[in-house]
């Protein structure tokens, strides 16, 4: 019908962008975020449900709780890893380095994903890609299976300790001054310790701050692990 005249003209009302649906990506997409700009510790349920603009409840209906959140942010680092592939039994040293390596690339990537997989046994499929490329990498150097079975969960952890130490620390805000700045207190504190009681650690007070600014730690600890991983293969 018609509107009469004098009737006031009613303002249109607004329309509101539908919502984008909720769904277990968006989930881990919004708690990585998260994660890399204001650390593991700001992530929980509440804290996404908020960035969301939607209640906590609605959240569980994708991820069941905190723990399988951080299960999934796990598995996000896994599908990052771009790991070698074939297993190469002529190769497969250096092949189980450049693994260890890119693990710590993509953790590196993710600040606070070592905390989420701390104490953590990874169970999605990203995560167990990776662990079924180690253990191709580790059979194919001949270890006994025993002892591919317990590497499979030495190197993830030696790794994640090492990405999880640099974030506690923030090494990546770090700038060189600052770092030889505080590896000069750290040598002087060292060499002035009494020598009737710490000698070693005075007398070593160079090599124990050596290599603090670059990989150089991490790749003597994938030289170690890889080194001793031979020797069971060697023995068998």
């Amino acid at each position: 019908m018609t509107q009469s005249p004098w009737q006031p003209i009613s303002p249109a009302k607004p329309v509101r962008p539908a919502k984008e649906p909720l769904n277990r990506e968006r989930i881990v997409d919004t708690a990585l975020r998260v994660m890399i700009d204001q650390g593991y510790e700001a992530v929980s349920m509440r804290k996404i449900a908020q960035e969301l603009q939607t209640g906590p409840a609605s959240l569980y209906a994708h991820v069941a709780n905190k723990k399988e959140l951080d299960q999934l942010l796990v598995d996000r680092a896994a599908a990052a890893m771009n790991l070698p592939s074939p297993p190469d039994p002529e190769r497969w040293q250096e092949q189980l380095k450049e693994a260890m390596r890119e693990m710590l690339r993509a953790m590196r990537t993710m600040p606070g994903v070592a905390r989420a997989a701390i104490g953590a046994v990874p169970l999605g499929e990203a995560a167990l890609r990776t662990s079924e490329c180690l253990l191709g990498i580790l059979k194919a150097g001949g270890l006994p299976d025993q002892a591919v079975a317990w590497a499979v969960d030495l190197i993830p952890l030696y790794v994640t300790a090492v990405a999880f130490e640099e974030n506690v620390q923030r090494a990546d805000q770090w700038s060189p001054e600052d770092l030889e700045q505080f590896l000069d207190g750290l040598r002087s504190y060292f060499a002035s310790l009494p020598a009737d009681r710490f000698p070693l650690t005075m007398a070593l007070a160079g090599p124990l701050t050596a290599g603090a600014a670059g990989d150089d730690r991490f790749e003597f600890g994938i030289s170690v692990i890889t080194a001793g991983l031979a020797s069971l293969a060697e023995r068998r």
